[in-house]
């Protein structure tokens, strides 16, 4: 009987079991933990409903902004004119004239506004048409400007009156003799340019209603065209 030989350890050599073998077809490293890991199933696409719901929500949230900026563009409009309806205007009116020409009456321009003053207020007179004279429209800075007594510098405020004088004769050209068939012809009206006490930046202008020379006062009075 044969005698089984034993292997000899070498000094320092520690007996170690030998590492295991691999079954074929195994593989280990990210690849495999990459691969082992599981997909996750897509989501199923949207329905028809769905679709029609998120199309409905988008169209209401347009809407709602819309609304939200009709709303604001109405109220800064309604602030913009009602800032517009409360500025000063000049009302006129004609003092009574009892010799001389109606060309030569004195006008008036009182400030209505109970809250805002006209400060540097500059008048212009306007001879809008004469009838059957062919003059085109022209108009001529006012002359002989007085504010009340004791007023600021240039300034009507509220309730205040200011007087002047339009020499209409300069623009017409006629011997003063045909001033008052001339003037039962024409229509007049008054340019002013001014500006409020506490927006001087800005500078405002506004135009008053036509004017005729009426008969039916006497003696002829300068009064608003009916």
């Amino acid at each position: 009987m044969a005698a089984k030989r034993k292997s000899k350890k070498r000094p320092g050599e520690s007996a170690a079991s030998p590492p295991p073998k691999s079954r074929p077809g195994s593989q280990s490293g990210p690849q495999s933990q990459r691969r082992s890991r599981t997909r996750r199933p897509l989501p199923p696409p949207p329905t028809l409903q769905e679709e029609l719901l998120s199309m409905g929500r988008g169209a209401a949230r347009s809407l709602q902004q819309a609304f939200l900026a009709l709303v604001v563009i109405g109220l800064l409009a309604g602030a913009g004119f009602g800032a517009w309806s409360l500025r000063p205007t000049p009302a006129y009116s004609a003092e009574e004239l009892t010799v001389g020409s109606p060309f030569d009456v004195t006008f008036r321009a009182q400030n209505d506004n109970p809250w805002f003053a006209m400060v540097n207020p500059k008048f212009t007179c306007v001879v809008a048409e004469v009838r059957a004279s062919g003059m085109p429209p022209a108009a001529v800075e006012a002359t002989d400007v007085r504010f009340p007594a004791g007023a600021a510098a240039a300034t009507l405020a509220p309730g205040e009156a200011a007087t002047f004088r339009c020499p209409f004769r300069s623009l017409i050209g006629h011997p003063i003799n045909d001033d008052p068939a001339i003037a039962q012809r024409a229509e007049i009206y008054f340019r002013s340019e001014y500006d409020v006490e506490l927006f001087r930046s800005f500078r405002l202008g506004d135009n008053s209603t036509h004017f005729v020379l009426s008969t039916r006062f006497l003696p002829p009075r300068w009064v608003r065209k009916p």
